[in-house]
């Protein structure tokens, strides 16, 4: 699917985002480039690894059973409306029911993994005048535990490129130090890329970024709602937060200057 406004172009394939282009210019890490084989996922009902805490996850409920990240990928998008400039997807996902874990068997031993609540999740992209904006809608009962983490990725074209976070700059190879567990940013709802061009990334709800990349070519810019390597596996569950009504909305807006 392809959106269009002026110089944007975005093209999403199945709910991801798989290009944007402002000016030709493309924003978006490509599949099949070093690095990574997505261009964007979503992290969800939890954030971050569960193999050492033999992957359950405690909840208000029940155990659940979680590999690295949560069920939610593991889930087909349905595309609800599309316009021009605007594209909603939708997950949905009854509770207990078994779900194939992609990882299994060669990175997991768990075949099936399952939640303990009932959820919905809508992922909206609209093209505005501004920029990219990409929006997320949980909708569930009342008292529904999750975290939430959006995971793109962007394509970087200039040797030394840096992430700011109002006064602090950080390097590209201070994110790769980091590793596995991701560079953490704790505390702020936007930061600006400057690579060839300057691409600003703009949040609402989620209060953290983690940044993570093993390449020199791309780098995943990930707002968080928790960062999960501050506790230990089995006490993954300290970072949920609940459904304080029947739904919640998460913002990302992506937008460029030359």
């Amino acid at each position: 699917m392809i959106l269009q406004l002026g110089a944007q172009r975005v093209k999403i394939d199945s709910g991801e985002l798989v290009s944007y282009q402002v000016d030709d210019h493309e924003y978006i890490h490509q599949k099949g480039s070093p690095g990574w084989r997505n261009s964007d996922t979503e992290m969800f009902p939890i954030i971050g690894p569960t193999a050492e805490a033999g992957f359950q996850v405690q909840t208000p409920r029940d155990v659940a059973i979680q590999d690295q990240h949560g069920l939610l990928r593991e889930l087909e998008y349905d595309l609800v409306s599309q316009s021009d400039t605007e594209a909603v997807y939708r997950k949905s996902y009854v509770k207990r029911t078994p779900i194939s874990n992609s990882k299994y068997p060669e990175k997991s031993n768990k075949k099936l993994l399952y939640w303990t609540y009932d959820f919905e999740f809508e992922k909206k992209f609209e093209i505005t005048e501004s920029g990219l904006e990409i929006s997320f809608t949980i909708s569930g009962e009342k008292d529904t535990p999750f975290m939430l983490g959006y995971h793109p990725a962007f394509n970087l074209v200039t040797k030394n490129p840096v992430v700011i976070a109002e006064e602090h700059t950080i390097s590209l190879s201070e994110v790769m130090a980091v590793g596995s567990k991701a560079f953490k940013v704790i505390g702020y709802d936007e930061v600006i890329l400057k690579d060839k061009h300057e691409v600003r990334i703009q949040t609402e709800g989620f209060g953290n970024f983690m940044l993570w990349t093993e390449v020199p070519n791309m780098i995943c810019i990930e707002p968080i709602t928790f960062y999960p390597y501050q506790v230990s596996q089995k006490n993954l569950h300290d970072g949920f937060e609940y459904l304080k009504d029947t739904s919640k909305t998460f913002k990302v807006f992506i937008s460029v200057d030359d």
